[in-house]
């Protein structure tokens, strides 16, 4: 299948604080009426080396204006590396030069994403909660009636912002890990000291949640979070799954995110899912803005084969993604993996329109769900009210973890099967999604 979109949320008036910075880490973000360049962290690259990482190769590397700066992966015994520009060079040349060396096995920028939200604002029981119903909601509310409110033993990897892990509607289902107890030691030789709720890629520390006791920050990944499992009688909102367990990849931060903090995040989860053997059944990505990136396809290939399915957000430009090249919900695994493990998302209405914003593609973007006035948790306790197609991401994360609850014997391969098999035709995204339809878990 032909892949081809762009990122996670309408751009309104309001601009989330973790990407409403300046360069170099922030994109240029696309809005409703046009799409972005991509943007790249200036004066970076990623580097694969065609063979170890040996000092011959580094001295060969710095000889021609470039010094690594970390290691983010070995692939296949060669080192993928985030590598700095030294001599002046523009990354566009300098990546030309490198390609050109015989040394590397590709060299590209290192983009940089973000993440947009216009906030608008005891939800379900007056309606406001839209998504969660039948007609055009996902149909968790039968699902629910049945008795399907998803399992602690199901695991979801949230690659965005950080979160409020103790948020009334949030700290029932929040990871806490117990490879690693809070003790200043790696005691579980991931690299990661006391990565109790996850890691936080954008600023190195085991911190996941930044927003303080006014929510100035991780409102976006917090408001995801609520959707995928707010906890269900506690008067506030609630999550396609009444039981989940969260961990924060956060890559995020207060300038923005770039491929490199997000290919750790992504090794993150599958790491802890083939160390551990934790039920980690997807990640949900809710963001964009970059170019193609060979790093990145490889690191979610990888996750891939772990079994981990990649929910991406469309995008909010209103363009065709058939048309337009557009990432990470472009990126297909079928060649790395032996399946597709991204599932591509566009945001509807309660209507059952094609939100105005979001991004669609016949053979590129998958299936719908709720994305305009999605109400979920933000920090400092509080709910608001969401549009964009990052918010329709995380009920088809939501989906993916209530199926797994019931079919633990699943592959993700048959997961993603079930979703899309299951949508209900929708005329707005008929021609429009893979599936001609909306996300519909009331048959699981």
């Amino acid at each position: 299948m032909n892949r081809t979109r762009l990122f996670g949320l309408l751009t309104l008036s309001v601009l989330l604080a973790a990407c409403g910075q300046t360069s170099p880490q922030v994109a240029v973000a696309p809005d409703a009426a046009q799409a972005s360049t991509p943007a790249y962290v200036d004066g970076e690259l990623l580097v694969q080396l065609k063979g170890g990482l040996s000092s011959q190769a580094l001295t060969s590397l710095s000889a021609l204006g470039v010094q690594s700066v970390e290691t983010l992966a070995t692939v296949n015994g060669a080192a993928l590396l985030r590598a700095q520009i030294t001599d002046g060079q523009s990354v566009t040349a300098k990546a030309q030069q490198l390609q050109a060396s015989g040394l590397v096995r590709f060299a590209e920028p290192n983009w940089t994403y973000q993440t947009q939200a216009a906030p608008t604002d005891n939800y379900f029981a007056d309606g406001t909660l839209w998504g969660m119903k039948g007609n055009f909601g996902s149909g968790a509310e039968t699902a629910w009636a049945a008795g399907k409110t998803g399992s602690d033993s199901v695991y979801v990897g949230i690659i965005d912002e950080g979160y409020q892990f103790d948020h009334p509607d949030l700290k029932n289902n929040a990871w806490l890990n117990p490879y690693d107890p809070a003790d200043g030691r790696d005691n579980d030789g991931n690299g990661y000291v006391d990565d109790t709720r996850g890691w936080d890629f954008a600023n190195n520390d085991n911190s996941v949640y930044d927003g303080g006791t006014r929510g100035s920050l991780d409102s976006h990944g917090t408001h995801v979070a609520g959707t995928i499992g707010g906890t269900a009688n506690d008067g506030g909102v609630v999550g396609v799954n009444h039981n989940v367990t969260f961990i924060s990849g956060k890559f995020l931060g207060r300038r923005g995110g770039n491929t490199a903090d997000a290919i750790k995040a992504v090794d993150y989860f599958t790491d802890l899912k083939t160390r551990h053997g934790l039920n980690i059944v997807a990640t949900n990505n809710s963001w964009g803005g970059g170019g193609y990136s060979q790093a990145m396809y490889e690191a979610v290939v990888r996750a891939a084969k772990a079994n981990i399915l990649f929910v991406a957000a469309a995008g909010n430009s209103g363009t065709d993604n058939d048309v337009t090249a557009s990432y990470p919900s472009n990126y297909d695994t079928t060649a790395g993996a032996g399946y597709d493990a991204v599932i591509a998302v566009a945001a509807i209405d309660k209507a059952g329109a094609l939100a105005s914003f979001s991004q669609y593609g016949k053979t590129s973007v998958d299936i719908g769900a709720p994305g305009v006035a999605i109400m979920s948790s933000v920090p400092y306790n509080k709910y608001s009210s969401y549009n964009g197609t990052s918010m329709a991401t995380p009920h088809v994360t939501g989906g993916v973890a209530l199926y797994a609850s019931l079919n633990p014997n699943a592959t993700a391969a048959q997961i993603r099967a079930a979703i899309l098999s299951s949508a209900t035709p929708t005329p707005s995204l008929s021609g429009k999604t893979v599936t001609g339809g909306r996300l519909n878990v009331s048959g699981f």
